[in-house]
This record gives C-alpha cells, structure tokens and sequence, in this order.
C-alpha cells in the first residue's frame, strides 16, 4: 500500500495547501475526507492541466479587475470634494466631518463609493481646511481625494 498519493486541491483546506496545490497526503485522508467532500481530486496530468488553466483565468480576471480599480482611483484622485458644515467664527465646527458626508460629496458628483471604503483619520475632522483622505477600492487598490471643509452661507 502507498504511504502517500498526490492530489490536487480544488478548494483551499487548511494545514494542507490552497487551491491548485499538488500535495502529497495519506490514501485514507485522501479517500474519505478530501475527495468525497470535493476538495480535491486525484493527481492526473488532465487533472493538472485543468487546474493550472483555470488558475490562469482566474488570474486575467483579477488582473482586469484590477485595472478597473485603478481607472477608479484616477478618477477619484481628480475629485476635490466640498463638505460645507456649520462652523464658528475661529473656523471650528459644530460636530464634524463624517464619511458620510463625503460619500453625498461624491454622489453629487456621480461617483458611487460605500462609506465604508473611506478610511477617516484617527482624529475627527473638526476644523475648516483641505484634508487629503484615502479610499480603499476593490484588490488593493488605494486612491487619494482631496476633501476641502468650507463653512456653510
């Protein structure tokens, strides 16, 4: 009897390998839990080659995506977004700045970003002035806008 066989995983699996991985593991592993339960199969060159093909689509697919994240970001990064907020006369407002007031800056301005995606900074915005914030898009991608707080008339 083997005392491994190699398969391939279809899903990742924890303490084993992630998806697309040829591993080597015990016939039973293999037999009962990994191969009933679908995540993997037995180590075949079609087998192989199927996974490494649908690897590389997965791959152009995060690509292309990506690059529309980046289109995004280019265009958030040409946005100056107006926050107009109660203010006193030495500038200091009457609450602060939140996400989502940037987020309705930005709808006016027909880009849609889930306020989530803003990061604020560890302390309030609560003075009147320019303040460069970050949003994080989709796959990594970080684009920087600029937020300028004005008094309301």
């Amino acid at each position: 009897m083997a005392a491994h066989i190699q398969v391939v995983l279809l899903q990742d699996v924890p303490q084993v390998g992630i998806t697309g991985d040829v591993v080597r593991v015990r016939p039973g592993f293999a037999r009962n839990y990994l191969v009933p339960r679908g995540l993997a199969s037995i180590a075949s060159r079609a087998n192989i080659r199927q996974i490494e093909h649908e690897k590389e689509l997965a791959r152009k697919r995060l690509e292309k995506l990506r690059a529309e994240s980046e289109k995004v970001a280019e265009e958030l990064a040409k946005v100056v977004v107006m926050v107009p907020k109660q203010a006193g006369e030495d500038g200091k407002l009457f609450g602060s700045v939140t996400s989502m007031d940037i987020v309705e800056g930005l709808a006016h301005r027909g880009i849609e970003v889930d306020r989530r995606q803003i990061v604020m900074p560890e302390q309030p915005i609560k003075v009147v002035g320019t303040y460069e914030l970050n949003v994080k898009l989709s796959h990594g991608v970080v684009a920087t806008i600029k937020v300028e707080v004005k008094t309301a008339a």
